[in-house]
C-alpha cells in the first residue's frame, strides 16, 4: 500500500464533482482507506493532517497531506526491542568503567545519562511495560544480592575502630544534610525538595541501592530522581579526587601473607560463578522480595517494600552467616547487572530538559552536603585522635560505599583497612534507608 497517496481528480472528473466528495472520518476507517462518495478509495499512512487551499491560478482545490513521524525507534511494546536496549546500555556502562572517562563518571552515571540519550533522542519511550518490570521486580530483587554479607555481629567486631569513624561519617553526612537544605533548600522542586534531600542523605550514608529504596518509598518524580544522581556523580568525583589528595600524605603499610585471609568466602571481583550457587542465591533473593512484600501489604505499609526487603535480608545474613556468605560472589555480580538496568531505566524515564533545569540546585545541594561531611569527619576526628586514614577510609564507605572504600584502601595499600572499610560500606547500605526516610519525615519535611 502507497504512502501519503491520494486520489486527485482525472480528466473524467471535474473539480467540482471531486469537491463535493465526502470523505469519511478517519474514525470510521481505521485502517487509513478513505471512501469517497463516488466509489474512489483513498489512502493515506497514518497520523495525517489535511487541508484545503486555494488555488489562485487553476482555481482547483488541493489537498496537502503531511506525515508525524513521532513514534519512537523501539515500539513502547517491543519487548525484545526494549530488552535489548536496557541490557545494551547496562553492559556499555560496566564496560564504561574500564576506560578513563567512564571511570571518572562511574558506570552508573554513565548508564543513567546513555538513557536519557535514548530516549530524549526518539529511540526508545520514557514509560515502556519493561520499565515497570526493572522497578517493581528486578530492582528489589537486586538489594538481597548486595546484602549477603550483611552480618552485622561480624561487621562490629571486624571493623573495631573504623566501626567508629563510620558513624561519625554519618553523623557528618546527617549534619552536612540539614546544612545544606537550610542553605539550599531547592524551593523549585515543591514537595521532592525534601524527599530528594533525605534521599541523598541515605545515598551518602549507604549508597546508591538506599537512594533508590528512598526515593521509591517517599515517591520522588523520576526526573527529579535522574537529576540527583547526575549531579551527586559528579559531587562524587570531585570529592574522591579531594579523598585522594588528602591521602597523598600517608604512607602505605607494610604488607603482611594473611591480609585477605578474613574474606575467605571470595570475593567482590570473582570471575567464576557456579551455577548452583548463582541460581540459589537467585532464588533466596526472589524468596524474601516476596516475603517482604507481603508483608508491607500485610499491615498496609505503602512504599515499605524496599525497606521490609533489606530487613529481612540483613536478619538472615546475620542469623546464618555461613550460609549468605557462601552466596554473597554470584549475588554481588547479578546484582551490578541489575542495577545497571535500573540506572538505564532512570535515565530513560527523564526529560532531559527537566534535568537540566532542576540538576543546578540539586548540584549545589551535593556540593554543600559533601562539603561539610568531609569538614566535620576530618575536624571532629582530629578531635577524637583518630588516624587520618582511618579518617579517609569512613568517609569513602559512607559517600561512595564497600567497593570504593575497598578499591581506596588496595590503591593506597593500606591493608589491614580493606576488609573493615567492605563491612562498614555493607553495614551502612543495611541501615541508610531507614535513616534516611526517618529523618526526612521527622525533620526535613517541616524545614
Amino acid at each position: 500500500m502507497a504512502s501519503n497517496l491520494l486520489h486527485l481528480p482525472g480528466p473524467g472528473c471535474s473539480s467540482r464533482e471531486f469537491q463535493s466528495s465526502r470523505l469519511a472520518s478517519r474514525q470510521n476507517s481505521p485502517t487509513g482507506i478513505l471512501q469517497s462518495s463516488n466509489g474512489n478509495r483513498v489512502f493515506l499512512s497514518p497520523p495525517v493532517r489535511i487541508s484545503t487551499r486555494k488555488d489562485n491560478r487553476n482555481n482547483v482545490r488541493a489537498l496537502v497531506v503531511t506525515s508525524q513521524f513521532n513514534a519512537p525507534l523501539i515500539a513502547p511494546h517491543d519487548q525484545w526491542g526494549n530488552w535489548t536496549a536496557l541490557f545494551a546500555i547496562g553492559a556499555f556502562g560496566i564496560w564504561s568503567e574500564k576506560t578513563k572517562i567512564g571511570s571518572a563518571l562511574s558506570g552508573a552515571l554513565v548508564s543513567t545519562l546513555v538513557g536519557l540519550a535514548a530516549s530524549n533522542l526518539g529511540i526508545m519511550s520514557s514509560n515502556p511495560p519493561a520499565f515497570q518490570v526493572v522497578l517493581g521486580f528486578l530492582l528489589p530483587v537486586a538489594v538481597p544480592l548486595l546484602l549477603y554479607r550483611a552480618d552485622l555481629r561480624r561487621v562490629i567486631k571486624s571493623t573495631g575502630v573504623l566501626l567508629l569513624a563510620f558513624l561519625l561519617g554519618s553523623v557528618a553526612t546527617t549534619i552536612g544534610t540539614v546544612v545544606a537544605y537550610f542553605l539550599v533548600p531547592m524551593r523549585s522542586l515543591g514537595q521532592d525538595s525534601w524527599k530528594i534531600a533525605a534521599a541523598l542523605m541515605g545515598r551518602h550514608i549507604g549508597g546508591a541501592v538506599n537512594y533508590v529504596a528512598i526515593a521509591d518509598a517517599l515517591d520522588v518524580q523520576p526526573s527529579v530522581l535522574a537529576a540527583g544522581l547526575a549531579a551527586d556523580n559528579v559531587i562524587c568525583a570531585v570529592y574522591f579526587t579531594t579523598l585522594f589528595a588528602l591521602a597523598s600524605k600517608v604512607p602505605p603499610e607494610a604488607s603482611t601473607p594473611n591480609d585477605g585471609a578474613v574474606m575467605d568466602t571470595g570475593s567482590v571481583s570473582n570471575d567464576k560463578l557456579p551455577i548452583l550457587q548463582t541460581a540459589t542465591a537467585l532464588a533466596v533473593s526472589f524468596a524474601i522480595c516476596k516475603s517482604g512484600t507481603y508483608l508491607t501489604k500485610y499491615f498496609g505499609i505503602q512504599g515499605g517494600g524496599l525497606p521490609a526487603i533489606t530487613a529481612i535480608v540483613v536478619v538472615l545474613a546475620t542469623v546464618f552467616p555461613k550460609q549468605f556468605a557462601y552466596l554473597a560472589p554470584p549475588g554481588e555480580a547479578m546484582a551490578m547487572i541489575l542495577m545497571q538496568l535500573f540506572f538505564a531505566v532512570v535515565g530513560a524515564s527523564g526529560n532531559i530538559w527537566g534535568v537540566i533545569s532542576t540538576a543546578p540546585s540539586i548540584f549545589m545541594f551535593c556540593l554543600v552536603q559533601i562539603a561539610v561531611h568531609l569538614a566535620v569527619i576530618l575536624g571532629l576526628g582530629k578531635l577524637f585522635r583518630f588516624d587520618l586514614k582511618l579518617l579517609l577510609i569512613a568517609s569513602n564507605a559512607n559517600v561512595g560505599g564497600p567497593t570504593t572504600a575497598c578499591g581506596m584502601a588496595t590503591a593506597k595499600e593500606w591493608t589491614s583497612m580493606v576488609v573493615p572499610g567492605i563491612l562498614a560500606g555493607i553495614f551502612g547500605i543495611a541501615i541508610a534507608t531507614f535513616l534516611g526516610i526517618g529523618f526526612g519525615l521527622a525533620v526535613l519535611k517541616y524545614m
